[in-house]
């Protein structure tokens, strides 16, 4: 069952009790003077002439708690996004007694069928009021469900957010949801094993892709272990390498960007490149990069900072950590800054609680800087408030990482995100890519292997 918050609710009977006083006027005690006893048709009398100014009075006292409302909220990750809209309930909760917010944590796989299945069909009793999308699968809703969800213009400050994550919820000339977490990427790596090879953390900033190589080379000669670790069939190297250069699938305006895409292009060659440099431990899926950074087999991990939960549950590895800029392709309008993932939260149009569901983000996800600052805290999530970024908690060294300053580097960079657009069909062309790896790895040209994604999207897309 999912865990839920609940207002603090006013109990009327004990509140009537203490407002109206009814024991002294409907039960007389019985030391009262004789004097001082009233007959019982006056003892009705008096509550009836006065019912109204209680009423009114309770009304004043209790104000918007005496009608509850209810927001479910579906997400997916509960010790992640499940844990923290529950903190955001919690807040609003004890702020507007009688608003109870009900969190249903679900698989994201789950989630999104459930919600396709249910937008699809027009059943709108059993969807939720809000619920979390992946910003990678925004514009796919948005723009082929235009009337599922409720537009936010004009209710959000959404200049009071990053840049980048405010472009992927604009369609049909509105904005839509509430932006969340971060994905800004950072170049995590361990300061021991660095150390050994002879380099000092200043080596690793605003470095190159192919310096990164070198780099890891030395560490590998002199430590015996490997720089990264990679599942071939893994495109997050490639979608952060794409979008540090401001480059994605589609061009800005929605066409295929794929054949000339020289960050594309540039991305392939390099993670080639890193493939056959001997560096890379070689791991079958996205699972096993935790248990290589664990057991300190690799030097480095290059991701985003919702990582950061994961490095620092690693036992006896604090204080061995450090955190730079991303490596940059070599290519012109490459950068040191990108994006991996991040999520945001959307009101459904027919929901009957959107008005509160609105007020709810609006107060605590729009305003509510402190929340921030224990989130950060509490769950390693960096929100893309920019207002947040000025708190202690993002001000603050992280022993982990040596007493550095790596939230508000992380901050620092969040700013600077380049935006790109996402599209309809990401998932279409990561599959069409996906299924080209092996051939690239093995040989094949990069620019004959853009073709045939090119070719298998201009097929699906028609």
């Amino acid at each position: 069952m999912p865990r839920e918050f609940h207002a603090s609710k006013i109990d009327r009977d004990h509140a009537t009790t203490r407002q109206c006083g009814s024991e002294a006027y409907l039960a007389p005690s019985r030391k009262t003077h004789p004097a001082m006893r009233t007959d019982k048709r006056l003892a009705l009398i008096i509550p009836a002439r006065v019912a109204g100014a209680v009423l009114a009075l309770l009304g004043w006292v209790i104000g918007t708690s005496v009608s509850a409302a209810e927001i479910t909220v579906w997400a997916w990750t509960p010790e992640f996004n499940g844990a923290i809209m529950k903190e955001a309930a919690a807040r609003y909760a004890a702020r507007h007694p009688g608003t109870r917010v009900k969190v249903v944590d679900m698989p994201k796989n789950d989630l999104q069928q459930q919600l396709r299945t249910l937008l699809a069909s027009g059943e709108s009793t059993r969807l939720p009021d809000i619920v979390l999308i992946e910003d990678y699968y925004a514009q796919k809703y948005l723009l082929s469900l235009p009337l599922a969800f409720e537009p936010l213009s004009g209710k959000v400050n959404y200049p009071g957010f990053a840049r980048y994550k405010i472009d992927l919820m604009r369609a049909n000339g509105r904005l839509y949801g509430m932006p969340f977490d971060a994905g800004v990427t950072g170049l995590f790596y361990r300061r021991d094993l660095l150390a050994r090879a002879g380099f000092t953390p200043q080596d690793l900033e605003d470095i190159s892709w192919d310096r990164f190589i070198e780099i890891g080379q030395k560490v590998l000669s002199k430590t015996g272990k490997k720089m990264m670790v990679l599942a071939p069939t893994d495109l997050t190297l490639i979608h952060l390498m794409m979008q540090s250069a401001g480059r994605w699938y589609f061009t800005v305006d929605g066409p295929l960007d794929i054949t000339g895409n020289e960050a594309l292009t540039a991305a392939l060659a390099t993670e080639v490149r890193l493939m056959k440099s001997g560096i890379v431990q070689v791991v079958p899926d996205w699972p096993d990069y935790a248990v290589a950074l664990a057991k300190g087999d690799v030097a480095t991990m290059t991701t985003g900072v919702w990582y950061t939960s994961t490095i620092k549950s690693f036992k006896g590895q604090a204080g061995l950590w450090g955190v730079a800029p991303v490596p940059a392709l070599c290519i012109a309008g490459a950068g040191h800054v990108s994006n991996l993932g991040g999520s945001s939260w959307y009101v459904l149009a027919q929901s009957p609680e959107k008005a509160t569901a609105i007020d709810f983000l609006n107060e605590i996800y729009g305003k509510d800087v402190d929340f921030y600052q224990s989130i950060l805290r509490t769950r390693g999530a960096v929100g893309t408030l920019l207002a947040a970024r000025g708190g202690k908690a993002y001000m603050a060294g992280d022993p982990f990482f040596g007493g550095d300053k790596v939230w508000q580097r992380f901050s620092d960079w969040l700013a600077k995100v380049p935006s790109v657009n996402y599209g309809i069909y990401t998932v279409e062309a990561d599959a069409a890519l996906t299924a080209q790896m092996p051939a690239l790895l093995n040989g094949a040209p990069a620019d004959q292997v853009l073709r045939k994604v090119e070719q298998q999207l201009i097929g699906q897309l028609k």
